[in-house]
């Protein structure tokens, strides 16, 4: 019989800890304002979240894989499928069958597609260095550096 995970040293509750101390709600928080900083911009770029999630992996990582794209952008294979045949539609976006594998697609972000991104992108950066303010560059990179870390630790896939 599994112990219940309170046994483990030093374990505490959430209302023990607190949700001012609790990584995930606080993690939750900031992306949820994030997302609402930029979220007039997405609208005003008929673009959402989802959506802007793949335009912007895929002006790092162009012709993607489907599956990988929907891990990059944090966003369901179910809802990525659809944000994507909406992109494709209005022509940001182009998917083409994979060579080496016929049953898998990748995406590629067209001209107009970099366009509407680079759009929005001033606003993304605006949002992010919001979050910043009265951090400096050295705490900045160190908590960058303890993301990275986390997320390695969690991660299910080699990226």
């Amino acid at each position: 019989m599994n112990k219940p995970v309170k046994d483990q040293v030093n374990a505490q509750d959430l209302g023990e800890m607190g949700l001012g101390n609790f990584a995930p709600y606080l993690m939750n928080r900031i992306i949820g304002r994030y997302n609402a900083a930029i979220s007039s911009e997405m609208a005003e770029q008929g673009l959402t979240t989802p959506q802007m999630r793949s335009l912007a992996v895929l002006s790092v990582i162009d012709g993607i894989l489907i599956r990988e794209l929907a891990v990059y952008a944090v966003v369901q294979q179910s809802t990525l499928s659809r944000a994507l045949d909406t992109l494709d539609q209005n022509g940001l976006i182009r998917r083409e069958t994979d060579q080496q594998d016929s049953r898998a697609t990748r995406v590629f972000i067209t001209k107009a597609g970099r366009e509407v991104y680079d759009q929005l992108w001033p606003h993304m950066s605006a949002a992010y260095d919001a979050m910043f303010k009265g951090i400096d560059d050295a705490e900045k990179r160190a908590f960058v550096g303890t993301l990275q870390t986390m997320l390695r630790n969690i991660r299910k896939h080699d990226f």
